[in-house]
C-alpha cells in the first residue's frame, strides 16, 4: 500500500520567493524563521523534549519546483550551469520526488502560541509556505563528518557588501545582518556576471535591488514591495 507524504507543518520566513533564499541551510546564521504545524499536529506532545535539542533536520518539499517529469542529469548553478552532473550527485530541486533536507538552529519553543507550538529555527534556506513533511532531532555523534568530501561543491567565498548607510537604515534593525548575510552569499545565478545589471530580491517586505562587480555587492535600493 502506496503511503502518501503529508505535510506536519510549513516555514514561514522573510521570503516571498525563490531568488535570494540561501543555497544550503546554515550559510546565513541569523536568518530566522517559524515552523508552524498544521492544525491536526498542533499538540505539545508530539514536541515533548525537542527543547533538548540545539539543531533540528527539517524534511521538507520543494513546492515552487514541480514538474511531471525528470531528467538523470541537471546543470548545477555551481559550475555555471554549463556542465551536466547526475541528478543523485547534486542537491537540485527538480528531482523524481521533489523533497529537500535541511539543518536549522532551534532558537527557541513558544509553546503558548495561538497557533499551537511553534519552533523558532535560525539558519534555515525555505520560502515562506514550504511545506514541511517530517522533523527530527541532529545528533552531532551520528551526523557530523567534518572530514567528509565535498566533491564539486565546496562551499564559496562571501561577496564584501557595501550597503548605504541611507538605505540600511529603511531595514528593521533586527533584520539587518540577515539581510547582509544573504547579500554576501550572492543571491544570482552563478553564471551572471554583467557588473551593470541591477537585480531586485524580495525580503521581509522588501525589495533590494543590487549590483555586483567582481568580489563586491552594492545595494542600489530598498523599496517596499
Amino acid at each position: 500500500m502506496e503511503t502518501l507524504l503529508r505535510p506536519v507543518a510549513h516555514m514561514e520566513s522573510e521570503f516571498s520567493e525563490k531568488f535570494g533564499v540561501p543555497r544550503q541551510s546554515g550559510l546565513v546564521s541569523q536568518l530566522r524563521g517559524q515552523v508552524v504545524f498544521e492544525s491536526e499536529f498542533r499538540t505539545p506532545d508530539a514536541l515533548r523534549g525537542i527543547e533538548g535539542f540545539s539543531r533540528l533536520w527539517l524534511i521538507w518539499g520543494f513546492h515552487q519546483a514541480k514538474r511531471d517529469h525528470w531528467a538523470a542529469t541537471v546543470r548545477p548553478p555551481r559550475l555555471g550551469g554549463n556542465e551536466r552532473m547526475g541528478v543523485f550527485a547534486t542537491r537540485s530541486p527538480y528531482r523524481p520526488n521533489p523533497v529537500g533536507l535541511s539543518c536549522v538552529e532551534l532558537e527557541r519553543v513558544e509553546w503558548d502560541s495561538p497557533r499551537g507550538p511553534v519552533l523558532h529555527v535560525l539558519g534555515h534556506d525555505l520560502v515562506s509556505g514550504t511545506p514541511i513533511y517530517d522533523i527530527k532531532p541532529y545528533l552531532p555523534y551520528a551526523d557530523a563528518h567534518p572530514d567528509a568530501r565535498e566533491g564539486f561543491a565546496g562551499r564559496p567565498g562571501a561577496l564584501e557588501v557595501e550597503f548605504p548607510a541611507a538605505l540600511l537604515e529603511k531595514v528593521p534593525p533586527e533584520r539587518r545582518a540577515a539581510l547582509t548575510g544573504v547579500l554576501a552569499q550572492d543571491p544570482r545565478p552563478h553564471y551572471h556576471s554583467d557588473p551593470e545589471r541591477v537585480y531586485g530580491m524580495a525580503f521581509a517586505g522588501l525589495e533590494v535591488k543590487f549590483t555586483v562587480a567582481g568580489e563586491k555587492l552594492t545595494v542600489t535600493a530598498v523599496e517596499r514591495e
